[in-house]
Formats: C-alpha cells, sequence, structure tokens
C-alpha cells in the first residue's frame, strides 16, 4: 500500500536538500531551517500567528530534547577545565603518553576503545569517557581535536551503535518488524559492519593524515601547546605534586567504578550517562575543595558556569537544525499538531515508504533501495525512529525477489544509525564534536566522504550476500 504526500512532505524535502547545499557550500544553515520550520508551519495551519509561534515551540522542543545531552557536556567540560587549570590532567595523562605516541596510534585507540565501551553502554557515556581520559593525550601527541572527534563518532556512533550486538536494541527494532529473529539480523549485520567500520574508518583516517601532512592543523596545535604551558605554570600555584599524583590516581578509579557499576545495574543510554555525569560533579568539587580551599565555593560554580557557556555556545548553532529536523518525526504533532494524512507515520518515514514503492525489483535495486531508505529515515538524527520502517521495507522486497530479508534489514539498520545516529546529521553528532570542542557542521562535512564511501561499498557487498 501506498502513502501519501501531501504538499508539506515536498516542503520538507526541498529544504533537506537546501541545508544539504548549505553544508556543502560551508554556510551556516540556521535562517534555512527557520524558514523551513515557518513555511511548514504556515502550510499546515494556514495561520501566521501559529507558523510564527511554531518557530518559537520547535525551539523549545529541541532545547528539550537536546538539553540532558547539553548538560553533561556542560558538566564533563566543567570538570576537564579544573583538571587542567590544577594541572591534574598533565599527571593523569604521563602514563598513556609512553604507549600513545603518534596521531595514528591515538586515532585508532581512542577509536577502538570508544567502540568497545559503546557496546556495552551506548556512545554517549562512552563519548564522556573519552574525552576526560584519552583526549588530551591524543591533542598532546599530535591528533588534531577534530581527528579525535571523528574517532569518537565512527568509531562509537557508528560501528558500534549500527551493529548493537551486545544491548541489541537496534537488530531488535528491525528484526520484529522484518518478522525475523534478532540472531538472523545480527548474523547477516556482521559482514556488512565490519566491512562498513573498516572502509569508513580508513578512508578517514587517510584524509585526515593527508590535510595533516599539508599543514591544516598547524594553528591549532600551536594553540593547544600555548594553552598547556600557560595551564601547566597556573598549576605550579594550586596544587602541590602529591596532591596531584593522589587525584590523577583517584579520578580514573573513579570512573572504572562507574564502568563496574554500569555492567552489574545494567545501566545503558541516558542511565549510564548521567552515572558519568554526576561523578564528574564530585570530581569538580574534590579537586576545587583541595586547590581552592575556603575558595571552593565560588570557583565551583565559576567553572560550571564555563561549562555552561561552553555548552550553549556549542549547542547554538545547532538548536534550529535541530528543531527542523524534529519535524520530520514525531515532533511535527507535537509542536505544529495533527496536520498529517491520517494514515501518515511521520513525513521522513513517509518519504521512505513513498520511495520503496516506486523503484522497480531486484536484488541490486532492493540493495541501493534499502541503503537509500535507511539514509533517508535516519535524516530525522535519532538513527532509531525510522530503523523499524526499513525492517518493513526489507520484508517486502525480500518477498518480492524471493529472499535476502536479513542482509536487507541489516543494511537498512546500518545506513539509518550510519546517518541519523550521530556521523552525518550535525544535531546528532553534538556529543563528540562538544566535547573535543570543534565545529559539528565540520565534522559532519568531515564525516561526509568516508561515510559515503563505505555506504557505498557496503552496498556493492550487501548485493552479492542477497
Amino acid at each position: 500500500m501506498g502513502v501519501e504526500l501531501t504538499v508539506l512532505h515536498w516542503i520538507y524535502l526541498a529544504f533537506i536538500v537546501f541545508i544539504i547545499g548549505f553544508m556543502i557550500a560551508r554556510k551556516d544553515t540556521s535562517l534555512i531551517c527557520i524558514i523551513g520550520i515557518f513555511l511548514l508551519a504556515a502550510t499546515a495551519t494556514h495561520s501566521l500567528s501559529a507558523a510564527i509561534s511554531g518557530v518559537f515551540d520547535s525551539f523549545i522542543y529541541a532545547i528539550t530534547e537536546l538539553l540532558p545531552t547539553i548538560l553533561v557536556i556542560s558538566i564533563i567540560v566543567a570538570m576537564s577545565k579544573v583538571m587542567t587549570t590544577t594541572g591534574i590532567n598533565d599527571v593523569m595523562i604521563s602514563p598513556f603518553i609512553r604507549f600513545i605516541r603518534t596521531p595514528g596510534w591515538a586515532y585508532w585507540t581512542i577509536g577502538i576503545l570508544m567502540m568497545i565501551i559503546s557496546w556495552f553502554f551506548w556512545p554517549s557515556p562512552a563519548v564522556a569517557l573519552m574525552g576526560a581520559v584519552l583526549l588530551p593525550v591524543a591533542i598532546r601527541v599530535g591528533l588534531p581535536a577534530l581527528g579525535a572527534a571523528m574517532a569518537m563518532n565512527l568509531f562509537g556512533h557508528g560501528i558500534a551503535l549500527s551493529g548493537d550486538f551486545i544491548i541489541q536494541g537496534a537488530p531488535k527494532l528491525t528484526a520484529d518488524a522484518a518478522g525475523l529473529s534478532v540472531s538472523e539480523v545480527i548474523s547477516a549485520s556482521v559482514p556488512l559492519v565490519f566491512v562498513m567500520g573498516v572502509v569508513t574508518t580508513v578512508a578517514a583516517f587517510l584524509l585526515l593524515r593527508r590535510d595533516m601532512k599539508r599543514g591544516h592543523f598547524a594553528n591549532e596545535t600551536n594553540e593547544v601547546a600555548a594553552t598547556a604551558d600557560e595551564a601547566i605554570e597556573k598549576a605550579k600555584q594550586l596544587l602541590s605534586n602529591q596532591a596531584k599524583n593522589m587525584l590523577a590516581i583517584i579520578i580514573p578509579i573513579l570512573f572504572v567504578l562507574d564502568v563496574v557499576a554500569m555492567f552489574y545495574l545494567r545501566l545503558q543510554g541516558g542511565d549510564a550517562t548521567a552515572l558519568i555525569g554526576g561523578t564528574a560533579i564530585f570530581i569538580l568539587i574534590l579537586i576545587s575543595i583541595f586547590a581552592y580551599k575556603q575558595e571552593s565555593f565560588s570557583e565551583i560554580t565559576n567553572y560550571l558556569i564555563e561549562g555552561f557557556q561552553f555548552g550553549f555556545k556549542v549547542f547554538g548553532p545547532v538548536i534550529p537544525i535541530a528543531a527542523f529536523f524534529y519535524l520530520g518525526d514525531a515532533g511535527f504533532v507535537k509542536i505544529i499538531g495533527e496536520h498529517l494524512p491520517k494514515l501518515s507515520q511521520g513525513i521522513v518515514n513517509d518519504l521512505g515508504i513513498a520511495l520503496a514503492h516506486v523503484v522497480p525489483l531486484s536484488d541490486g535495486v532492493g540493495a541501493v533501495t534499502l541503503a537509500i531508505v535507511g539514509a533517508i529515515t535516519g535524516l530525522d538524527g535519532s538513527g532509531f525512529s525510522g530503523i523499524s520502517l526499513t525492517g518493513s521495507v526489507a520484508h517486502l522486497f525480500a518477498t518480492a525477489i524471493g529472499g535476502g530479508a536479513a542482509t536487507l534489514t541489516a543494511l537498512g539498520q546500518i545506513a539509518a544509525i550510519w546517518v541519523g545516529g550521530g556521523t552525518l546529521v550535525p544535531w546528532a553528532l553534538i556529543p563528540a564534536a562538544a566535547i573535543c570542542g570543534v565545529d559539528p557542521f565540520e565534522l559532519a562535512r568531515r564525516n561526509l566522504v568516508p561515510v559515503a564511501i563505505g555506504l557505498v561499498v557496503t552496498t556493492i557487498v550487501a548485493m552479492f550476500l542477497i
């Protein structure tokens, strides 16, 4: 059965094209997103006042959805600042510097550890841990902050989340929609996740290394070195070497205990992130008391203010684009109201269903279509909201071509999560960008070519596995 496409669907699709075009041209997309939100609201409600209110309401909705991420990143940044100022950071990372001596080692070490932690606890808490412990090491040995963000992003929100072999949230959703067992989908996804992961991360590393050789990140390296020297000078006045050594041991132990607690209490996603965030708050308090003593009351507040200033500065440009993309899913009804067709599954999912019904069916076309449908459903920035649709479309195609349901389902799942789970849609990759202090739009642009290459190669491999 087809789906009814209205003018709202075409407006949304047109603005997606505009947004992507502006990103490629390195232009800010805030105005385009606001115009898109206004036109969608005006078209749906036929009311100027409702359309104007819709823009503001969409911002409120986006901020509400993003607030937990903003909060944990702000707290981690506040903790990192007090660790850097007091010199604890330098002491804590010194053992890692012995093993991570080159930018290449830093990229692959951060990536692989990020992937392993993300398999068990999902990427958000893993980003916080990597940012607190290994990011300073990576930057110290010459890996640009953008390179560290790419490693966290591609290995965590890409490889780990698209396979989701341990928690199995993603394969459960797609398997149920496709009428398959979870084990079938996971088995079919293993070779595809492996191919996608290897091709994308290697391509990203080669492009990054090329630009490093061309000196694109030279200014950043000099700034980091200057900041580190300044921090060392300040640190001498705040803590004794004995105090720094003691705190440098306590802090990793606290985070290790967090990981143990996550495992035994089965904390995942938001619960695991909250544990990391709460621990960071207490670390901030502990260091401040040791370093500032009676002045710690005001200094704790100052560091929290710095963290929140950073968090909202980073998220400011992202809120308009998040507000627009939320309209592609459940956010439309909550922000604008019931103005879509009765059988609509949301603008983004409707577009994916429509595409699936207009293409001819064969093994090759089926694989390409599932990859495209998965990518389209990922454009809302969640990665998970549309993967049930990819399972349904995979079941439809497999019935028509006589097999390959598990492979098609796995391919759609991988495409949806790589695009929407946090590697291409700018507001979805905010955690890694914010922790590393880089522009999320620049990170999205950096990821675009490697992820596109990976999806093409993975789709071709899937054709032979169907």
